[in-house]
């Protein structure tokens, strides 16, 4: 019984053995041998290499979050304009606005060769005297209550500007411009005038980020102090300035969300200069959401974008648009996704099994070919057809 089924798989076998008495060994046959096994080491290396690197899977699908924030990186540097001078501000569509922002940023004073002067949190001005002006004159005592006017701009008997800062806000809540910082007793007691002519020929660095809604929406960096007047946005060109600025600028980084590997923005290390007088330099930017999903699982939520730019003489321009770099961005509907995953190990079975079995193959094609033509030819000598 048992050697019936033994013969059954005997006659199943598809790889019948010559009598080792058969076999003819040859000199073509050895180098073809080193040459495919050559050949097959070279291919398996490579094979197993593509195995232990990760392969990226990117597909596009419909973004449908909706609500969030935004988190804008950045760090721009202006090498023409003081930094008390330079002013960021944001909006966006659903008409939240940020003016003259302060809150994580961080200015660097720049000379004219590009060295840091002083790095500070943003803000202007020098500290208060002991004892400021009252509203209504005379000299503050100890044991007195400040209350500083706000020449003109107050919302109340008892609306008070003990800084030169407040009486801003008061004269940007009403739609007005402040002419002349000299003739504001905050101002010139807190130094603001000194202060800009110490900085004059001196340039900024900006840097830190922003947090804004997930809208479209734009933010800018301009020379003076943002004023808001009829739903439209102008600036408090201050008199002790000069009538034109050099706005040339440039963006060592800008980011929106945490940095993906291996995706470069398209601004990071972009560098403008100013050829002309007054102007607007713009960025339309599409953003992309994105989320990179690495080897071990690790998730970011971040966002690609691409950009166009343009430039607009202001002496070109019939509405005198105010002076500034402005980046306005949209966020596309559609999200990318990128995925990193290794090869499956059967997938690489398979391929080391196809290599193996394939350049054998080809191999004893190879020494088939030259076995037969070396025995065609030396019996064509032996019959004395060839000499």
């Amino acid at each position: 019984m048992m050697d019936r089924m033994f013969n059954k798989l005997r006659n199943l076998d598809a790889y019948p053995k010559v009598n080792e008495d058969f076999y003819s060994r040859s000199l073509s046959g050895g180098v073809i041998t080193l040459v495919s096994s050559f050949f097959i080491a070279l291919l398996v290396v490579s094979e197993f290499r593509l195995y232990l690197h990760t392969v990226t899977d990117t597909q596009l699908v419909v973004d449908t979050s909706r609500g969030g924030k935004l988190r804008i990186n950045f760090d721009v540097t202006f090498p023409s304009v003081p930094c008390t001078l330079l002013s960021l501000d944001a909006m966006d569509i659903s008409g939240e606005q940020h003016l003259d922002i302060r809150h994580d940023i961080m200015k660097k004073r720049i000379n004219s060769d590009g060295n840091v002067i002083e790095v500070r949190q943003d803000g202007i001005g020098a500290p208060k005297i002991e004892k400021p002006l009252q509203k209504h004159g005379g000299r503050l005592e100890h044991n007195e209550t400040y209350c500083g006017s706000c020449f003109g701009a107050e919302t109340s008997d008892d609306h008070c500007c003990n800084s030169c800062e407040e009486v801003r806000e008061a004269y940007r809540k009403r739609g007005w411009g402040m002419t002349d910082p000299d003739l504001i007793d905050q101002c010139k007691r807190e130094g603001f005038v000194q202060k800009v002519k110490e900085e004059e020929g001196e340039g900024c660095n900006i840097h830190g980020s922003l947090e804004v809604n997930k809208v479209a929406g734009n933010f800018h960096f301009a020379p003076g102090k943002s004023i808001h007047h009829s739903s439209m946005n102008l600036l408090d060109l201050l008199a002790l300035q000069t009538e034109s600025y050099n706005i040339s600028h440039k963006i060592n980084k800008l980011s929106f969300g945490d940095a993906i590997p291996g995706i470069v923005n398209p601004l990071d290390a972009v560098q403008w200069e100013q050829t002309s007088p007054n102007g607007v330099y713009q960025y339309f930017i599409k953003v992309v959401p994105t989320i990179y999903t690495d080897i071990r699982g690790h998730t970011i939520q971040s966002n690609q974008f691409s950009v166009t730019e343009h430039f607009k003489n202001s002496e070109m321009d019939h509405y005198r648009s105010p002076p500034g770099v402005f980046f306005f961005y949209d966020l596309s509907p559609i999200k990318v996704t990128y995925t990193e995953e290794h090869a499956s190990f059967l997938h690489f079975l398979t391929h080391i099994c196809a290599i193996v079995g394939g350049v054998f193959t080809v191999a004893g094609i190879v020494d088939s070919f030259v076995y037969h033509g070396k025995k065609a030819l030396k019996k064509k000598v032996e019959l004395g057809k060839l000499r």
